[in-house]
């Protein structure tokens, strides 16, 4: 049976994204860039490192950025940037944080763990 027009089609849609203009274009590139750093592959371990020494879990944007731990700077750029572009910046991370090698997680379970 064919369905209504209004009916929105769940299985693809929720992989959809709306487009988003970045307001502040150079200030969003340099806070991406530093972790687009941290998590590149020759630093992944280390960053992963200070973050467990941190007691930080990396799930917490927030905390891991008001600590320092992707920079001195980026937590004050993070700031400057509209609220769009912060919700792009802390997408961006949570990604980032999903994509680290399986035996890089297992090795840092601890800040990894829901618990």
């Amino acid at each position: 049976m064919a369905q209504p027009p209004f009916q929105v089609d769940r299985t693809t849609a929720l992989y959809e994204r709306p487009a988003m203009n970045i307001v502040d274009a150079t200030t969003f590139g340099e806070v991406k860039q530093a972790i687009a750093s941290a998590f590149a592959p020759a630093n992944v371990d280390k960053f992963l490192k200070s973050v467990e020494r941190a007691g930080v879990r990396i799930r917490e944007f927030e905390t891991v950025l008001q600590g320092g731990l992707l920079g001195k700077e980026t937590a004050v750029q993070y700031a400057k940037l509209s609220n769009g572009d912060q919700g792009q910046i802390r997408e961006f991370y949570l990604a980032s944080v999903e994509k680290v090698e399986v035996t890089l997680r297992d090795k840092h379970f601890k800040i990894y763990a829901y618990y």
